[in-house]
Parts: C-alpha cells; structure tokens; sequence
C-alpha cells in the first residue's frame, strides 16, 4: 500500500497525529490528548456545540468521532457539580467513550461554566485526538463510502510512528459490528437516583449504556429510577419496577442475544416498556422483526422525524448507526410511530395490544430545545393507568 506524506504541520502541542482508514486513506494532522494509537469505527456527527455530551455518550463506545463543526473546544469542560438530583447536567455518563476525537481546530476555551480545557480532558482517560485535520474530506468520504473502521495514532513529533505499523493494527483489530460493547459501558452493579421529593412510581431501567439525559427527564417525572447491568434478569426488571426503560446503548444490536431474550419476556409481560435508541432495535428484534446497518448512521442534533399518526414533524437529536427493518414489523404487532423525514427510516414503533412505545431517536436531547420530551409524559401516564394510554 503506498502512502503520502504531508508537508510537517507546526503543532501547539508537540504532538502529530495520523488517520488510517480501512480501505487506505491516510490522513495527517496534529495531535492532542494522549499519545496512544486506537482502533475504532470512523463516524461523525453534525452538532456545533454539545461535544462534552458527545464525548461521554455510551454509544459512542468503539467509535472515532469526527466532528462537523470547525471549532471546537471554544467553551472548554464544565464541571461536574452542575447537576441535577446528583446527575451531572454536561456529561451523559461519567468518563469520555470515544476511541478518538478528530476535530478541524481546537481554540482556547472561554466560558464562566469551564473548569479546564479540552486536550487536557482527552489525556486524562487516555484518549488521543486530532486536530488540523481535514474534516470536511473525511465527512464526505463517509457519506460516499459509509463508515469504516480506522487507527489513530498520536505521538511526539521527535517520534515516528509508520503507516505500516498502523495497517498491520487495523488489520488484526476485531471488528464494530462483532463486538459486544454493552457488557463494557454497562454498570456493574445497581445504581439508584431519587427523585426530588416523594416518588410517583419506580423504573427499572435495563442499562446497556443510558445516557445521563436519560436518567434526569425521568427524574423530572417523578420517577425512582433503578438502573441494572445489561445481564440482569427479566424478572427482577419485571417485579422491581411498575415500568421497565430499555436504554440506548452502542454496538450491533445482532450480537446482544441474551438481551434479546431478556427484553421478549419483558415486553410480554404487560409492564409499560418504554425503549430508546438500542432499546428500539432490541424490542423490534424479540419481536421477530429485523435491523439493517445505515451507511453512515444518524447523529446529531439536527435530525427531523414525522410521527406518521399526528403527521407533525419534530427536530430531534440522534445517534445510531442501526435502523429497524420496517418491512418485518406486521407479525411482530409493532407498528410505525415516526419516521426520519430525510430517509424514511423508522424512527419510533409502539405495539397494538401491549403498553410497549419505543423511539429511535433521543427524546431527551431537546434541541428545539425540548420537542419530544413529551414522551416521557407519555410513559408516566403508561405507568400510571396501565394500558390505558
């Protein structure tokens, strides 16, 4: 494989930095964060601020995140302090996911909420970041091609590390779609959130990586929220809570079998079930329904649905690179709720007997700033008066 040289980039930060993709582009830049090499599966998303969110988001586990805007890091790391019922309000769980962070430059940050900046933040979990990077050649190589595994070194400009090295890395690293990353970003053992003031009602939450935004919108509902590692029982799920939260999580939703299985005997147990995200791909899955892999997945803040009953149209924010497979929704008892309004994927399903509603997109991320947070209202009502909804 023959590879090109940049001109030597001047680096701020002494480090240099080095993209290969699977299928031979090579990329260069300059570094920051760690000095590490990482294998991950290169994406992007199109948000312009919201990149502490991003970074810490579960389903990013196993991923390269590129980012679409050209400035990033301008308002630094808030602090964790600021919280809601002890959840942090600036993070979606408690330590950076990505495998790596390529943006285009990277400013000083500036904002009475930071507490450090973002290089800083990437070398203290060890993960290594490009910057100086050609992002918006990378972004249309993976609307043209879709997304594709990659390595991305970072170390000292007095080193260097060979492209034959990298290739050699990424040929013998496992691949996305093989991987299991739910046992990884799950919780090890029970983690409890009260609500401010009495509890309405508890939610059992089966965690493959719930995002913190998730966790504080069903706190603002009154619930007790219970959040289980991803092997937990269906049982324990079923007699713990008056309703059961099947959580976003990264990875194929294919390989998670025992959750499948887990999530058909919830579901048919009559508990409201309300599923997000992953939660989506694992209903329709024990349901007998099937689940493609979009081309370059949907991520970002930005991304309109319809719900196909009311036909309103909703800004929402999304990040997943699955879709359920409409066609295979009749024998499930699944049928449509919205759709994505670019591509007319599925982006939300409810059942026609059971008090089971799911979203594939993120009704807590509130871009427009809080288009769909209604659905929780929904679920509270689920919980409240059982099937009548």
């Amino acid at each position: 494989m023959a590879y090109i040289s940049l001109p030597k980039l001047k680096c701020k930060t002494g480090l240099r930095a080095r993209l290969l993709l699977r299928d031979g582009t090579t990329i260069e830049g300059c570094g920051f964060g760690a000095p590490s090499t990482r294998v991950g599966e290169v994406v992007f998303s199109t948000g312009m601020t919201g990149y502490t969110e991003a970074l810490t988001d579960p389903s990013f586990a196993g991923q390269i995140l590129v980012w679409t805007h050209p400035m990033v890091g301008c308002y630094g790391v808030p602090a964790k302090e600021h919280e809601y019922c002890g959840v942090p309000l600036d993070y979606e769980s408690d330590r950076i996911q990505v495998e790596g962070f390529i943006v285009s430059e990277l400013p000083p940050p500036n904002h009475y909420l930071s507490t450090g900046d973002l290089d800083a933040w990437l070398m203290k979990y060890g993960i290594p970041g490009m910057y100086r990077a050609d992002t918006r050649f990378l972004v249309k190589k993976i609307r043209e091609y879709g997304v594709m595994m990659g390595v991305l070194a970072v170390f000292s400009e007095k080193e260097e590390i060979l492209w034959s090295e990298l290739e050699k890395r990424l040929k013998m690293s496992e691949s996305y779609d093989a991987k299991n990353f739910s046992y990884l970003v799950s919780p090890r053992s029970v983690v409890v959130h009260e609500p401010i003031g009495r509890a309405i009602a508890t939610v059992s939450v089966l965690d493959c990586g719930i995002k913190y935004g998730i966790v504080r919108w069903l706190l603002r509902q009154g619930f007790k929220v219970v959040r289980y590692p991803c092997w937990t029982d269906s049982k324990t799920l079923i007699d713990s809570g008056d309703g059961v939260v099947l959580s976003n999580g990264p990875g194929n939703p294919e390989v998670l079998k025992e959750q499948i299985k887990i999530v058909r005997e919830v579901v048919e147990s009559g508990r409201p079930v309300l599923g997000i995200c992953l939660g989506m791909q694992l209903i329709s899955l024990a349901l007998g329904s099937s689940v493609y892999k979009l081309r370059y997945g949907h991520r970002g803040p930005n991304k309109g649905v319809i719900d196909v009953i009311t036909k309103r149209s909703y800004i929402t924010t999304q990040n997943h690179g699955y879709a359920v497979d409409e066609s295979g929704l009749e024998a499930s008892g699944l049928v449509p709720w919205f759709k994505n309004i670019d591509d007319g994927s599925l982006e939300g399903v409810m059942h026609k007997e059971l008090p089971v509603i799911a979203t594939q997109f993120h009704p807590e991320g509130g871009p427009g700033p809080h288009d769909t947070t209604w659905i929780f209202n929904r679920f509270r009502m689920m919980v409240k008066n059982g099937r009548e909804y």
